[in-house]
């Protein structure tokens, strides 16, 4: 670590493993298994109540597997080149989650896209009656994948940092 308290280029701040049993830090599948379930819970919760065979179908089909993908995706990001972006740990909590956020959006329409057109070359889009709710369910699954697994890192990174700073103390 130099003066200015940010990692040099060889640290990575989520490879960071300081002392003592309060010290957290980010597990991939246990992230990824938490961005499945939430959204597909509240999903499924909301097709029980208004009665939408589409909806708990869609909870455990597109909505749950964007997110896990998203969280994956982001996961294996944020732990090989995340520790090495000055930005995440200068900016404010809340704004590194939001772009992240925002970007998780951003992925989730692009996917929308490519799968309604695409798929649409592929197989007549008659036949496909879950290919409307792409345009809903990936980017939201998206923004909830991305909020997740970046607030977790987040504070597992921040954790580890403050503790590893009390360390040298």
């Amino acid at each position: 670590m130099n003066k200015t308290g940010y990692p040099s280029k060889a640290e990575s701040l989520i490879d960071i493993k300081a002392a003592g049993s309060k010290t957290k830090t980010l597990i991939l599948w246990r992230e990824v298994v938490m961005a499945y379930v939430s959204p597909a819970i509240m999903a499924g919760i909301g097709g029980l109540v208004t009665a939408d065979k589409g909806l708990q179908i869609a909870a455990l089909t597109t909505i749950g597997g964007t997110s896990a993908l998203i969280a994956l995706m982001l996961g294996l990001w944020l732990r090989i080149r995340g520790g090495r972006k000055r930005w995440l740990f200068a900016a404010p909590h809340f704004i590194v989650v939001g772009l992240f956020a925002l970007m998780g959006a951003m992925l989730g329409l692009c996917a929308a896209w490519a799968t309604a057109n695409l798929l649409g070359i592929i197989i007549p889009i008659d036949n496909l009656a879950w290919i409307d709710r792409v345009w809903i369910d990936f980017p939201l699954s998206g923004v909830i994948a991305s909020t997740i697994v970046t607030w977790r890192w987040r504070l597992a990174v921040k954790t580890n940092f403050s503790s590893k700073g009390e360390d040298k103390k």
